[in-house]
């Protein structure tokens, strides 16, 4: 037999208050239910009644067998969706409007997976970066308590995973004012990234970017700038990789008959949580280095051009080409300008993309 209704926000039990829409989550008043609303809910609720209310009964095997992978993809489209609009929030510099997806996210996810799964290690990773950032230390704590216990039981857990851990671990160390458990953490995010991805992947940059703020923040100028340069080289490097696949699969397509449907849909070699990821950290550089004591020409123009890049590939031509404008400015001022070349061959592409759009 049921208990009474928990709010859907907090746990409470005796919640009164029935959503209208799916008349399956419960809150204790207006306010929960409007914030649960505005983080997720309004995005969910037509999601949860074929996810949560009982599944009939299929006559033979087969209905049954694709009865259950149906739910299977609906499931796993409200756990995507929760997380989608969690990570947004965060991004967005909004924590507390992301924990309630992410809850929802990780609610969903512990139904279908279980409460030991490795794949719950990003939600509580979330989880616990919005609740650093929202001011709960104490729950941030007690998320990655479950995240360290989920790896510590997983024998085979992944050094990727257990790299995304420990950044987790050293972004809340830095909260927390623990700046030398901060620099263990993100030491072996570094080493554990490096073994599973290579030392020129990007998935290195985040263990590096936190610590060059770590040793700028001490005033080791020497060292913040060594790893910020890093950070800057690996994703400008990525990024032109990148490019170059984009335009391939751009020629693939336009190569491709019309009538193949195989060639629809071609990958670009980005998502949208790798470009934000950049921008964010190049945003950072950028800023860092245009309001320094000391002029570094050759990487600003870098880091910009790498800006320009990441706002091509998500199709925001027009900050592309503001970016690539002042990239190429920079870039006749150098003593060698053999990147002129590459900047100038992405205003041509934007400049044709913006002249298919107009």
């Amino acid at each position: 037999m049921a208990g009474p209704p928990r709010c859907e926000l907090c746990g409470a039990r005796g919640a009164p208050l029935r959503c209208p829409g799916c008349r399956l989550t419960y809150y204790c008043d207006v306010s929960h239910q409007k914030t649960d609303w505005n983080s997720v809910h309004s995005k969910i609720c037509h999601l949860l009644s074929p996810v949560l209310k009982p599944q009939r009964c299929f006559p033979s095997a087969k209905d049954r067998k694709e009865g259950k992978e149906e739910l299977l993809r609906k499931q796993e489209s409200l756990v995507a969706v929760a997380m989608s609009r969690a990570q947004c929030f965060v991004w967005a510099g909004q924590p507390l409007d992301a924990i309630p997806a992410a809850l929802q996210a990780l609610r969903s996810s512990c139904r279908l997976l279980g409460p030991a799964s490795l794949r719950l290690l990003p939600i509580y990773l979330l989880l616990a970066e919005a609740c650093t950032g929202a001011g709960r230390p104490r729950q941030a704590a007690k998320y990655l308590s479950q995240a360290q216990w989920i790896v510590l039981q997983s024998p085979n857990c992944s050094a990727a995973l257990q790299s995304k851990l420990h950044q987790g671990l050293g972004l809340f160390s830095i909260a927390e004012g623990n700046v030398d458990q901060a620099l263990y953490h993100l030491a072996n995010d570094v080493y554990l990234a490096t073994a599973e991805f290579g030392l020129n992947s990007v998935e290195v940059s985040g263990g590096y970017f936190h610590m060059a703020n770590i040793f700028f923040h001490q005033n080791e100028m020497d060292a913040a700038d060594s790893l910020y340069t890093e950070v800057s080289r690996l994703w400008h490097a990525w990024l032109l990789s990148s490019l170059h696949g984009h335009q391939r699969a751009l020629q693939a397509q336009a190569e491709a008959s019309p009538f193949n449907e195989e060639e629809e849909g071609t990958e670009e070699g980005t998502t949208e949580a790798q470009r934000e990821r950049g921008a964010r950290m190049l945003r950072a550089l950028l800023e860092l280095r245009e309001r320094g004591p000391l002029q570094h020409l050759a990487e600003t123009t870098q880091i910009l051009h790498s800006l320009a890049i990441i706002h091509y590939l998500g199709h925001d031509c027009a900050k592309a080409q503001e970016l690539g404008m002042k990239a190429f400015d920079l870039a006749k001022q150098l003593p060698q300008q053999d990147s002129l070349e590459t900047i100038g061959h992405l205003l041509e592409l934007i400049n044709a993309q913006l002249s298919q759009t107009t």
